[in-house]
């Protein structure tokens, strides 16, 4: 086991972050605009009265803290992950090796039955509550989508919603577990999942009341986000961060484990069909701010995020 790499020498340690809570039910083109505006200070922010039901998200915490409580040998029935199902995984690079748990599925409806015969004892009420959040979250994610492209007044307000909309997106949800540290004598907790940003489009996260999620600000201090069960964590992807033309910012985050407790997060990434194309559009070019990144498509971009190693600057691969 690898101890998250510590911030720079002399630097005390840093106060949790306080992210941007932004309340979804207030004015339409208030809310674009503090979504926009924390898009570009921090790449994250938090969303409340978001319209996901309590009970589909308290449903699909049970099934997933269900599945991680089974003993190895029944989880390793929903495995090999290549690419979907369960893994254990050792991170690797920059000191970063993993200890973290995980089912990753294709948000794909007929995929996830699919999955669920390996991963489920009742496989139908498995796909049902996973199938009843994905489409929760994906619905919201398009409402942030359409809520960025106002705040940037980009003429098609669907311009970045439709891509996960798009009956052959390459969404992906992911359950991620990561069980107590068992780096018991040392007073750092042991990283869970290593420094990355996430390549898709937009990110939305939901933990229990856990703490673990950190990210990298200025002079690469590592900053912990505190838990929050009431709201759901949002972050820009760097596919995003293309296609705003780098207003806003695909930031690198990580996962800690905790020493006591166990923490389970639930990742939807949004992501486009593999043959769609990623460019900024033109209201977002300007001769004071050119085009920074070639046009590409999600599966060359996504090619290109598994030849690198976790950590890597992948965008600087499609700069112009």
């Amino acid at each position: 086991m690898v101890v998250a790499s510590p911030n720079p020498s002399g630097a005390e340690k840093p106060e949790a972050i306080e992210l941007p809570v932004i309340d979804l039910s207030a004015e339409r083109t208030e809310v674009a605009k503090l979504i926009t505006k924390a898009c570009e200070q921090y790449g994250f922010f938090k969303v409340i009265n978001h319209g996901v039901p309590e009970e589909t998200i308290a449903a699909m915490e049970e099934e997933g803290l269900h599945f991680f409580t089974k003993p190895d040998v029944e989880k390793q029935r929903a495995g090999p992950a290549l690419p979907f199902g369960y893994g254990r995984k050792n991170i690797g690079f920059k000191g970063d090796i993993g200890e973290v748990e995980y089912l990753l599925l294709h948000s794909n409806p007929l995929s996830i039955s699919q999955s669920s015969i390996s991963i489920s004892d009742d496989p139908q009420k498995f796909c049902s509550i996973v199938n009843g959040y994905v489409r929760a979250v994906r619905g919201l994610a398009c409402d942030i989508l359409d809520l960025m492209a106002e705040g940037l007044w980009v003429q098609d307000p669907s311009l970045f919603s439709k891509m996960i909309r798009d009956v052959e997106s390459d969404s992906v949800f992911r359950l991620n577990h990561y069980p107590p540290s068992s780096f018991h004598h040392c007073t750092t907790n042991a990283v869970g999942f290593g420094e990355h940003t996430d390549p898709q489009i937009l990110t939305i996260l939901r933990s229990n009341d856990v703490g673990g999620l950190q990210i990298c600000v200025a002079d690469a201090v590592w900053v912990p986000v505190p838990p929050d069960p009431t709201a759901f964590c949002v972050n820009v992807g760097d596919v995003l961060q293309a296609m705003t033309n780098g207003r806003f910012m695909s930031v690198r985050h990580r996962a800690v484990t905790n020493i006591n407790k166990p923490r389970m997060s639930m990742a939807y990434f949004g992501a486009p069909p593999p043959h769609a194309r990623v460019t900024a559009p033109p209201e977002l070019v300007t001769p004071h701010c050119p085009l920074l990144y070639r046009p590409f498509t999600w599966g060359e971009y996504k090619k290109a995020t598994y030849s690198l190693q976790l950590g890597d600057s992948r965008l600087q691969l499609f700069r112009k």
